[in-house]
């Protein structure tokens, strides 16, 4: 038997609304078999996978993101258009996937696609919802489709859809008519460009001049006639789009009602109903939302603790074997305290992602997210943000990594840029041990009105964090720039259990995509600050060159005021003089860059204290360490607030860039934020050392 490539494979592609369940269905289907990839000039994922319709058949299925027509409201969105215009590998079938529940509302769509001459089946999601009456019949006679009754969430309808599938492929059904009939100057002008728009159907041609101004595979001189053509005959594109979408509606509304009947009194629909008042009242459900985000930064904290230090000691361990085993030298260095210590910074963060994830997809799999995304719209629009950013920004809290991954859900780019860049403002648990570390210098124990004076700074440190992430927010509102339009539409599904297995794949998904993606740049960059601080000029610490030749016997790190990272320290001392910082504290601001925490770390090596987590002996030697010029305290007030602020506001943390690099796919905007961020750090840290000293 021969093997096909998977370039011959046929191509059957997942259309539909957001939130009709598409992305359930694609699961379904393909399980693990799954591959993510990018559309070019876009940050939306394409997702593929491996659909095995028998022993012998297996087509590619594409998830396309969600659309709620052929005229897309945002840039993400015309990658659904693109797709049917302008990709070289048009779809064999397509499967549009419909919430039964809002059957009336995501069927303009359907008959969009249907007019552009591919094969359709139409599978209704969520039938085993209780109180619903569906008569198929009637919309397969007037759609002239296959529909197929299907729960994306149990699997119900599973097989006979991919029969239909498979038999659909075989024989694809021809559509006699257009559902939507174009006016006379849209057909003027479909006619007139015939030969010169490559798409085979007369709405594809359409859609085409529609949208001419942005189709990359349309010439100059083509977008022009285009342009010109339409003022000769009138053709204004807001009035036809407006006109053609209640012709659709006009045809299809009293066919949906004829044939679909919802109970509203069903146990589902009642049960929502009264769990809507409380969770849905402006006092109260506010409250209820943070106890449940309380309950997730916690779970974050708490059970991803042991998994972490499970991580870290095996790590540990495995280093020390390879230390055991391997002769001394820069080689065995570069394995363990490099590589080892990359890969430890990638999949030590795998329990926190796959935490926020598992209960992220709970609470959208039982129907609550999307209540508390639009009981927070409002307030966050006003600022540049987007109802879905309070999971970023409230997950922030235990970790910026899977808190900038939880953005994909935001459609709107510019919306969900900006909750990307201003998250890392939230400190998050990383900073923990360098305000442990800090703020005893800083704020001398006691009480005021009962409350402990340095938790009250602990908590200070925090509220500064959400207002600069909230500030920052409102100002690049008016910096970015984009023509997407801020909206939000949902609908407000029932409350059901969530299903294991979404659950697993979508933890799968996101652990992979971020072990996979940013993982890379991690090891990279870990690597680098390895060398930084492992190898200096000096005769007494030989260089990298020097050392290559070292073969068996083992040779001492260079002291790292020697090392390159200690040479950057002392270089940068000028520049962070001004704000209250010694070449020591420059080190830690470097060799920190690898994860804030490593700030502990550092100071343990530099006062040469064998145990980095005897937090009291490494704060005895900071509180004693003195200018070797003036014999002044290093660690004053004004030096240790200003250290605070700064942490509390720079982009200490490749992770984090590494995942902006990943979920923006550029260089441009991590970068931005590193300088945004790094900016408005050290000038606050700047303003409290000049004012405290």
């Amino acid at each position: 038997m021969s093997v096909r490539s998977k370039t011959d494979l046929k191509l059957v592609v997942l259309a539909g609304n957001p939130n009709s369940g598409k992305s359930t269905l694609f699961n379904q289907l393909t399980g693990l078999s799954q591959h993510i990839g990018n559309y070019p000039g876009v940050t939306v994922d394409k997702k593929t996978g491996a659909l095995h319709l028998s022993a012998d058949q297996e087509v590619t299925l594409l998830d396309l993101p969600g659309a709620y027509s052929m005229y897309p409201s945002s840039k993400d969105e015309r990658v659904v258009l693109r797709q049917f215009l302008t990709e070289e590998k048009q779809p064999d079938l397509i499967v549009y996937v419909a919430d039964v529940s809002q059957l009336e509302k995501q069927i303009l769509f359907l008959t969009q696609l249907k007019d552009l001459g591919y094969p359709v089946i139409l599978a209704l999601n969520m039938v085993d919802m209780p109180g619903i009456t569906i008569h198929t019949d009637l919309l397969e006679k007037h759609f002239n489709i296959p529909i197929v009754p299907i729960s994306g969430k149990t699997g119900i309808g599973m097989m006979a859809l991919k029969l239909q599938i498979g038999n659909l492929l075989a024989n694809p059904i021809k559509q006699d008519e257009t559902y939507y009939k174009l006016s006379s100057q849209e057909k003027e002008l479909t006619d007139y460009f015939a030969d010169r728009i490559a798409h085979t159907s007369p709405y594809g041609k359409l859609l085409t001049i529609h949208h001419a101004e942005w189709l990359d595979h349309i010439s100059p001189n083509l977008k022009a006639e285009i342009k010109e053509q339409s003022g000769r005959v009138r053709f204004n594109s807001i009035q036809a789009q407006i006109s053609e979408t209640l012709s659709r509606y006009s045809r299809f509304t009293p066919v949906i009602r004829k044939a679909l009947h919802l109970d509203e009194g069903g146990a589902g629909m009642k049960m929502t109903d009264r769990i809507d008042k409380w969770v849905m009242h402006p006092v109260l459900g506010s409250i209820i939302f943070f106890l449940l985000m309380l309950l997730v930064f916690q779970a974050i904290f708490a059970w991803s603790t042991g998994p972490m230090d499970f991580i870290e000691a095996g790590m540990g361990e495995l280093g020390m074997m390879i230390r055991t085993i391997l002769p001394g030298g820069w080689v065995t260095d570069l394995i363990c305290d490099g590589l080892l210590a990359g890969l430890t910074g990638i999949i030590v963060f795998i329990p926190q992602i796959a935490i926020l994830f598992l209960f992220i997809g709970i609470l959208e799999e039982i129907g609550y997210m999307a209540r508390a995304v639009s009981m927070f719209d409002v307030l966050l629009s006003k600022l540049g943000l987007n109802g879905r950013s309070i999971v970023a920004l409230v997950s922030g809290g235990a970790c910026a990594i899977p808190a900038i991954m939880s953005t994909r859900n935001i459609s709107n780019w510019k919306e969900r840029l900006i909750t990307i860049m201003v998250t890392p403002f939230i400190s998050c648990s990383a900073r923990i041990p360098v305000y442990a570390i800090l703020i005893g210098f800083a704020v001398p124990q006691g009480r005021i009105f009962g409350f402990e004076q340095q938790g009250l700074a602990l908590m200070g440190l925090y509220g500064i964090g959400i207002v600069a992430a909230l500030s920052a927010a409102y100002v690049l509102k008016h910096i970015i720039k984009s023509e997407d339009k801020s909206f939000l539409m949902m609908e407000l599904p029932i409350y059901r259990p969530p299903v294991a297995k979404n659950l697993f794949l979508l933890v799968f998904e996101k652990t992979k995509s971020f072990v996979l993606g940013a993982g890379k740049i991690i090891l990279i960059i870990s690597m680098v600050l390895w060398f930084l601080a492992s190898f200096g000029p000096s005769p007494d610490h030989p260089k990298l060159s020097d050392a290559q030749v070292e073969t068996s016997q083992a040779r001492q790190r260079p002291a790292i005021e020697d090392s390159y990272a200690g040479i950057l320290g002392k270089w940068i001392e000028p520049v962070i003089k001004p704000i209250g910082f010694d070449w020591k504290i420059g080190i830690a601001v470097i060799c920190s860059f690898a994860a804030r925490e490593v700030f502990v770390g550092t100071m343990a090596t530099i006062y040469s204290i064998d145990d980095d987590s005897d937090v009291s002996s490494i704060r005895t030697h900071m509180a004693k360490d003195r200018d070797l010029k003036t014999g002044a305290l290093i660690y004053t007030t004004a030096t240790t607030w200003s250290l605070l602020i700064f942490y509390a506001f720079a982009m200490q943390c490749m992770s984090t860039l590494a995942i902006v690099k990943r979920e923006t796919k550029s260089w441009k905007w991590p970068i931005i934020q590193f300088v945004m961020m790094t900016t408005l750090a050290y000038v606050c840290s700047l303003l409290v050392y000049q004012v405290l000293s």
